[in-house]
Parts: structure tokens; sequence; C-alpha cells
């Protein structure tokens, strides 16, 4: 583009951002209590500004204009002039560059430093000019994809979910190009993808992969935010998982999982930006309209709600703010080929004025759209604001991370006593929580490793964190994990030690597997990643959070993945363990019931016994339909220090012993011994249904 005109036509501002028609770019920008915004024009690196020209027209809180003869590559941002009343909740500040909310691509990366803030020290309008530290916009255009295979729509019954940090991941895998460690392009290569499908993996759900920012405390700390939970633009790729450079990479990876019959779903951060509190940076929305789109407090609205724990919190109960969350919702499903989303502390995406409210104005919002209806949905159910904590209470179609499950199964196979009737319910699909309002079983997500906290390994090896790492003194992190180390806090040559915790994490796992509900592993844990005790590694991004493929390789690495990817067969095989149904002992035939539960000594278990806490073994039974007849499993579960006996009163069929993972199937009649700390699954058939 060598020749602007010295104003812009005035365009439509039906749909915000930059939209190239092929002949020229319309650009549009939300403002409600803007009086005039500048649209900024600079080289295809952004390095250099090229021309300002004002948005000529203003409706309906939309300032647009249409640029002929621009297109694709050119890059941009804008200045927002309004009123500088910070009592009031303003913060316009012509001389900071802000990004689009809506870029679908940036040029260059934010650099932190003093001119990125809006106000001084004293309060008043800092006036140094922003450009040079801030990432530009690019006008963008996608074409259809060609031949992509078809999504795999995998049932939610039939989910097996494996949350991946993007970089992680692959940043260590020999086999894939140096180039594309850590990328989308190694995401895709055939032997990440082979060790996926190998353990059983339906579904990828990637930590944060939209445009993230590092927050200036760990700028000063020489650290990054590697989780990257500290959005900067809701619609683009974050580019350093772009080996290419180019978004069209991470559709390629997508449609290599599909191919592989691998569903991805997205971690995204609507909660809250980059921006921080009130004394954060200026970067987007603070000076494009903070009064709209953040929630500022009534008594104070110099001040900023922070239900996030991160300075501010997006104002969803604004309908541009929902807009916008809807709009890059479908973008990522539309253009990428997205299968699902998992929503950071979605508690704050349901609050209204009088608090957390399940017929929230987004939720409405999200559960009509013909686009994402059939998008997989998975809430955070928690912030730390009021009343924050809603686990089961999201809306039909959600699927919740369930960490009453992590901690429930982590104390009992640890060996806290009192806890057969909580075991009890997770394992029923924690119908306590969530059998309501046509929900189904699959709503609960179960794990006991995420991201956020140990891995599966580090439950088993430490008592307590050890996040020095991180510059806060090891503060951070939950103090409370629920873990054991058996003998010895962290790594040990012990023998002993080292079996009590293989043989713990093999309970551990294999009660996922087991449990009603969808199963969630952490990435790594089956190959037996760790952290060295770090359970907040959020800034970590080097060994410490990184997947040692040579784990893999070895003896320990390779037995684990061997385990799981056999339960992840015995999920497959034994559709009793997959129902979406919530199951309460309705008679499936034969006086079978669909739910049971025994004592070791192979008496249903009565309703005083349930809470002896002198005897923690106990015995689920599950039975359905199979072929003529009916399948009936049951889970032997030992928890404590030494071997127990169950009665099993007629003939079963071992399939798994978690103390002696590589032995075979064998019959069993009768009695049954199970080591400690251990579960045991037997299966047997009856006659007709």
């Amino acid at each position: 583009m060598t020749l602007l005109p010295e104003r812009l036509e005035p365009g439509s501002g039906h749909a915000l951002g930059a939209t190239w028609d092929g002949m020229g770019v319309t650009f549009a920008l939300f403002s409600e209590h803007a009086s005039r915004v500048v649209l900024c024009l600079f080289d295809r690196d952004g390095r250099r500004e090229i021309a300002r020209r004002d948005l000529p027209e203003h409706s309906d809180g939309v300032w647009h204009g249409y640029l002929p003869g621009a297109g694709p590559g050119l890059a941009y941002g804008y200045r927002v002039h309004g009123p500088w009343e910070p009592k009031a909740g303003h913060r316009f500040n012509p001389n900071k560059l802000l990004l689009d909310p809506y870029a679908k691509a940036l040029a260059g990366t934010l650099r932190y430093g003093e001119a990125l803030h809006g106000h001084r020290a004293d309060g008043a309008m800092d006036r140094r000019d922003s450009a040079a530290l801030m990432p530009k916009a690019v006008v963008t255009t996608f074409a259809e994809p060609d031949g992509a295979p078809p999504p795999p729509r995998t049932a939610w019954r039939d989910t097996v979910i494996y949350e991946a940090h993007l970089r992680g991941l692959t940043i260590t895998h020999q086999a894939v190009p140096e180039a594309h460690r850590g990328r989308f392009a190694g995401l895709a290569h055939p032997a990440v993808i082979g060790h996926l499908q190998r353990i059983g993996v339906t579904a990828v759900e990637l930590l944060p992969v939209q445009a993230f920012a590092d927050e200036p405390f760990l700028v000063r700390r020489k650290l990054t935010n590697y989780w990257g939970y500290n959005t900067l633009g809701f619609f683009a790729p974050h580019c350093r998982y772009l080996a290419s450079g180019e978004a069209e990479e991470m559709r390629a990876a997508i449609r290599a999982l599909h191919a592989a019959g691998i569903e991805v779903i997205l971690d995204v951060v609507y909660n809250h930006t980059a921006e921080g509190d009130e004394d954060g940076p200026t970067l987007s929305f603070r000076g494009i309209d903070q009064a709209s789109y953040y929630r500022l407090r009534a008594d104070d609205p110099r001040r900023m709600v922070n239900d996030t724990g991160t300075g501010n919190t997006l104002n969803l109960s604004h309908p541009r703010v929902v807009q916008m969350v809807m709009d890059s919702l479908r973008h990522w499903v539309t253009v990428y080929g997205v299968d699902g989303f998992r929503f950071d502390l979605a508690t704050v995406l349901g609050r209204e004025a009088g608090g957390f409210d399940v017929g929230a104005g987004f939720f409405d919002a999200l559960r009509q759209d013909p686009v994402l209806a059939r998008a997989k949905l998975i809430a955070e159910p928690w912030d730390i604001g009021h009343g924050g904590y809603q686990l089961g209470r999201h809306p039909s179609g959600f699927a919740e991370w369930n960490d009453r499950f992590r901690d429930t199964v982590r104390c009992f196979w640890r060996g806290d006593e009192g806890l057969r009737p909580a075991m009890a319910a997770r394992l029923a699909g924690s119908a306590d929580l969530f059998d309501h309002s046509g929900r189904r079983a699959w709503a609960s997500v179960n794990y006991v490793a995420s991201h956020d906290g140990f891995t599966l390994r580090d439950t088993v090896s430490y008592e307590r964190r050890h996040n020095e790492a991180n510059g806060e003194e090891g503060r951070d992190g939950h103090p409370d994990n629920h873990s054991r180390n058996w003998g010895a806090e962290g790594d040990t040559a012990d023998p002993a030690i080292l079996e009590t915790r293989h043989r713990v994490a093999r309970a551990l796992l294999a009660t996922v597997f087991l449990a009603h509900g969808t199963p969630m592993l952490a990435m790594g844990d089956e190959a037996w990643r760790s952290q060295g005790g770090n359970n907040n590694a959020y800034c970590q991004d080097n060994a410490t959070s990184w997947f040692d493929w040579t784990l893999a390789a070895s003896a320990e690495g390779e037995a684990m993945t061997r385990f799981v990817a056999r339960l992840a067969a015995l999920r497959r095989a034994h559709p009793v363990l997959r129902s979406d149904r919530f199951l309460h002992g309705a008679h499936v035939g034969g006086g079978i019931t669909d739910l049971a539960w025994y004592a070791a000594d192979g008496t249903v278990l009565a309703h005083d016994r349930w809470h002896d806490h002198g005897d923690r073994a106990f015995a689920m039974q599950l039975a359905g339909p199979s072929g003529a007849g009916i399948e009936v499993l049951r889970v032997l579960m030992n928890p404590s220090p030494q071997p127990a006996t169950f009665a099993l009163a007629g003939a079963f069929r071992l399939l798994l012993d978690t103390a002696a993972p590589d032995v075979p199937e064998a019959d069993v009649a009768d009695r049954l011994v199970v080591p400690a700390h251990a579960l045991v699954l037997l299966a047997r058939r009856e006659g007709s249904a």
C-alpha cells in the first residue's frame, strides 16, 4: 500500500476487528465512552508508523471506518481519546498505543517499560508514547482448508483427556525436528501422536495457546509465564508456538490430530487479561474503555474487582464483552477446527450483580449458539470471589473439573480413615454433585493430577511443596496436597519405598480410569514425570516443567506407560465402565443391580458399616447388559498397609492387579487376597439380561 486516502470511508460496524473484503479493510472497535478513535498504521513488521487516520463513524458504541486498498499483512493499533477520570473508572490516554481486542495475529512482542503505564506515581496521566513497546495487530484472512478430515466428535462417555502444555510436551522429544519442538508443528509429529494413541487418549487439552504476556514481576525475576494464564489477545495464537510464524501451522496440527481420532480442547482464559490491576500497564482494554470491559468496585471505581487473584476481572455482564468472548470461541472452532474449551475460573463467567448465576447471560448465549452447540465445554468451577466455589452447579452441557475427586482419591490411597462413603461417591460419578438438571455422569472430570499441583509421581514422593525456584520464598502454591512420601522426602534409592510409591501411583491411576465420569491424565504422568516437588511451576519454562522423553524410554517410564495403556484398553473394552448414566442400584436382571457395594467379607455394606474407621477396604460392583447376558465387574480396593482377603461368592476373571500390573489375566474363585495399597478388577458374565 503506497498511497493512503486522507480520510477513511464510513464502512460498517457490524463485524468487530479488521475485516478484509478483497478490496479494502473495515476496522471496527467497540468503545462506549470514547470521544475519538485513531487508527495507527505500521509497516509489515510493526516497527515504523506510516499513517494515522480517524475512524469516521460511531454507531451503537462501535467506531468504524473502511480503508480502500488495504489488505492482509497490514499492521495496526489504536489510540483512543476520552475522559481521564479514574474516579469514574475512565483511563483514556491517547499516548498509549492499544492492541485491537479482535487482533487475529500479532507483529512483534510486548516489551515492558515505564511508558506502558497510563499514569504516573502521582496519579496524573502519563504522556510518554508506548508504541515502540507494543505488539501490533495484523490484518489476516483465512482460506478454508482443503481436504480436512472430519472432527472425531468422540462421545463424552468415550472421552479420555490428556492435559498438556504445548511447549513442554515436545521440547525434549528427539524424534521431533529441533525447529518444531515446543511448537504446533511438534504436536503434529507422528511420534507424538503415536504416543497419545498408545495410551488411549481421545482428546488433548492444551494449556493456554491464545496470545499471552509475562507479568512484570516475573520479568524482573528473569522468569516467564510458562503456563500462559495471562491473555493479551483472545483471537490470536501465541507467536512462540508457531515455528513457521503462520497460523496455518496450528490448523495443520489440529487436522493431523483429527486424522488420528484425537480431539483438541483449548484451555481459555476469559476471566481476566494481562493488564493487571489499576496500577498495571495500559495495553488494550484499559485504554479502549475500562468501565465497559472490566468490573470496577461500585464504592470506588478507581479500583478493579479482583475475583481472579490476578488484579482484574472481565465484565461478562456487559453484552459487548459477552459478544467478544462468543466471537472468539466461534473463531477457534470455525477457523482452526478446535473441538472444545476448558474455561479457566469459569465461575467468573457466570457472575452477575448478585453473584454466580447458572442463568447468567454468557451461559445462555453459549448454550444456544449453533456453532458451539457440539463443542465440548469444561468448567474450572471456582474463583476466589465471594461464593466462588461452584462445583456441580454449572449449567447442563458442561463438564467440570472435580477437585473433590482428586482430593478424596489421594487421601483414600494414602491411608486416611473414614473415607469409604466419600470414595464411593467419587467412584459413582459424584452423583451427589452432578445428578440433577438432566446432567450425565461424564460431567465429572476425574483426575488425581493436573498442571496445577503435584504430578502423580510427586504426590507419592513429597509431603510438602518445594517452590523456592519461583522466587516467592516457597509461599506460593497450595500448602496441603493430600500427598505422602512413604518414608523419604523426594528421590530415594530405597527399594521398599519405591515399590510402595509405584503401587500407590498405579492404584491412583486405576481409580481415575475405572470411576464413572471423564478420566483426565496430566502430561507425563504416564512416564513417571517429576517436578521436584514444585506444585506451582507456572513460571518454570525449563526441565522442571518439560516432559523429559528419556523418562518414557526408561524402565520405570515404560512400565507406567504400558500400565496406562492397559487401563485405557480396559475402559474401552467394558462399556459398564463408560456409562454416562448415574447408577443407583437398579435391577438389571437375575437379581443383579447396576451398582452395589461390598465389604471385604462379601456382605453388602450396611449403613452402620460405611463409617467403620478401622475398616478401609471395600468393593464396588458394576453390572450392565453385554450381548445376550450381563457383565459384572467388581473393583476391590485395599488402601491399608496389610493385605486384605476378599470373599467373592463365585468365580471371576482377574483383569487387573495394580500390585502386579504385568501379571496376565487369570480365573479366581471364592476368595482373593488383595495386597497392600492395591486395587484389583474382576469380571464375570451372568445369564440373560
